[in-house]
């Protein structure tokens, strides 16, 4: 019996790194469609977020039929709890990165008011702390958690420094406004998959400590 539940484990790990691989990718995606203004890749991006809904669903039936058929306690049951957690950030920051991606189709016809600069910084920031999330689950190592939950403050940072240097724009020419906060928009959904990851490391650390008061 206790083979069995071993094994359902490893197969919901695989399937939550899976989830994992995608959404990074929906998140690197959607900032080569934001650098490059590419239309194309941003609506694939949005017609690729059922995919990982299907993934979330997927998850989820793996973790209910756990908790039917071995009925867990204790650790094992902190660890499929947090997991019902960390699939539904997961399936929130593939949806960020499809709002990012009609943004990007909305600004796709004009030139952009200022270089690129802190948005790329903070999609691979998070996408760092996503990856990093997940290892931290399948190793369980608290270490990394901990380390996920404190670069939260690195996507923040690059947000508050992108907003002024936009308000900046505003207040020298009225015009890049409405650009203006299209951009802040976009930072907005990186600073969320910032929170998210942070979410997800948060439960990592509930899984294998049993607390969750970071």
């Amino acid at each position: 019996m206790r083979r069995r539940f071993e094994n359902q484990l490893e197969q919901l790990n695989d399937t939550l790194i899976e989830m994992g691989i995608i959404v990074e990718q929906a998140i690197a995606e959607a900032n080569n469609a934001l650098i490059g203004q590419d239309v194309e890749l941003a609506q694939k991006i949005i017609a690729a977020d059922e995919d990982i809904d299907n993934k979330e669903k997927d998850i989820e039936q793996q973790c209910l039929k756990i908790l039917l058929q071995q009925q867990p306690v204790a650790g094992d049951l902190r660890l499929v709890s947090s997991v019902l957690k960390m699939v539904t950030d997961l399936e929130r920051i593939g949806d960020h990165a499809s709002d990012i991606s009609e943004i990007v189709i909305h600004l796709a016809a004009e030139p952009y008011i200022k270089k690129l600069e802190y948005l790329p910084k903070m999609a691979a920031a998070t996408m760092k702390m996503v990856n990093e999330s997940i290892d931290a689950f399948v190793r369980k190592d608290e270490a990394l958690a901990r380390k996920v939950i404190a670069d939260d403050d690195i996507v923040d940072d690059l947000f508050i420094a992108l907003k002024l240097e936009l308000i900046a724009l505003i207040n020298k020419d009225s015009n890049n406004g409405n650009q203006a906060l299209d951009l802040l928009m976009i930072a907005k959904y990186f600073e969320r998959i910032g929170d998210h990851a942070t979410n997800i490391g948060e439960w990592v650390l509930f899984s294998l400590t049993g607390t969750h008061d970071y």
